[in-house]
């Protein structure tokens, strides 16, 4: 028997193809752990899971309900950005941190947030579709209606990582730059040649509103009818942040109404969608289906860093990426990093 078990959900995460948890493994054989899958309904789960040493979060909810099942466990790691499939809350309230992949994908997102951006604005899809069905002859005429690109103005709602990195992107194309951020420094958004602002002068400002705001339920439909309204009608919305960020039908009711321009989505409220989504038949819309992340390096990345932060812990060691670093200070894990990490205790 392995000095420490790892219990994960049975079944690939994301929809990524093949089995087995050989990079994961890479840094658990040293220290003599195994993952072990266990059933995906509660139940089953926690049958397995109540003794595990760690939970490697993937594929359905970590619950309150599970997580208060839990005897030993040192930590719970997610192969994601996101960490709304884990209740942290409880997880805190245990003492147990909770880890992620936050610095994992930031280029490829970047990469993909400026693609939305771009082919929005130069209407690609319709452009797509012209040439196709034989209208070429309106391919021009389509296009003398918008602005050049340089001048206009890209803003954020919330400037963590990805946000930064489509900025320095941004700034080629003569992007004027704003970024609405309460958690950030003024002086580090500056840094960026991006100008701080308030919600209000992003969204009324703006012809490119770019949403990174994180799946946390204090930010559940932040962006409601109200702030659609304040937007530009010339304007492009852009999210590769989480679905559930904005309201979704307020959004609907904003590209029908004429209140903005366009969409271009790498995320929605509901995925996959409903065959009924409006969404799916307005041509004002572009869409992606939650590949912003994905390259050839992403499932082995992803997976390492998983495996890194789990022998990090089960050798009494701070993880790297901490979402509730307060339990840190509570637990006996030793801070081991050199060098600030730049987030909670760490930094």
């Amino acid at each position: 028997m392995a000095r420490f078990r790892i219990v994960t959900p049975a079944g690939a995460s994301f929809t990524v193809a093949g089995g087995g948890y050989a990079l994961e493994s890479e840094a658990l054989a040293e220290i003599d752990a195994e993952i072990v899958e266990a059933p995906t309904d509660t139940a089953g789960f926690i049958a397995v899971a109540k003794e595990a040493d760690a939970i490697y979060a993937k594929g359905i909810p970590i619950t309150k309900e599970i997580i208060d099942s839990l005897t030993k466990c040192r930590i719970i790691a997610l192969g994601s950005v996101g960490v709304d499939s884990v209740d942290v809350k409880a997880a805190t309230a245990r003492g147990i941190p909770v880890t992620n992949v936050p610095d994992t994908f930031i280029e490829e997102v970047a990469d993909h947030a400026m693609t939305l951006l771009l082919a929005g604005f130069r209407r690609l899809i319709e452009q797509d579709r012209m040439v196709r069905e034989g209208r070429w002859k309106e391919g021009r005429p389509a296009l003398l209606k918008i602005p050049r690109l340089m001048g206009q103005t890209l803003g954020f709602i919330s400037f963590g990582r990805v946000a930064r990195a489509v900025a320095r992107r941004a700034a080629p194309f003569g992007l004027r730059m704003m970024a609405y951020d309460p958690f950030v420094e003024e002086l580090q958004i500056a840094e960026y040649g991006v100008q701080p602002a308030t919600l209000s002068e992003v969204l009324s400002q703006s012809d490119f509103v770019s949403m990174h705001a994180p799946a946390r339920p204090e930010v559940h439909h932040m962006l409601k009818e109200q702030h659609f309204r304040e937007m530009k009608p010339s304007a492009i919305f852009v999210n590769t942040g989480r679905g559930p960020t904005v309201d979704e039908s307020a959004l609907i009711k904003a590209l029908q109404e004429g209140w903005i321009a366009h969409a271009a989505l790498d995320v929605l409220e509901t995925e996959p969608p409903s065959h009924n989504n409006p969404l799916l038949r307005m041509e004002n819309v572009t869409l992606t289906a939650h590949v912003a992340s994905a390259s050839a390096r992403f499932d082995e990345a992803r997976k390492r860093r998983v495996g890194h932060e789990l022998a990090l812990v089960l050798q009494d060691k701070w993880p790297m990426s901490c979402v509730n670093p307060a339990v840190l200070q509570t637990t006996k894990l030793r801070r081991w990093q050199p060098i600030g990490m730049g987030r909670g205790p760490n930094s």
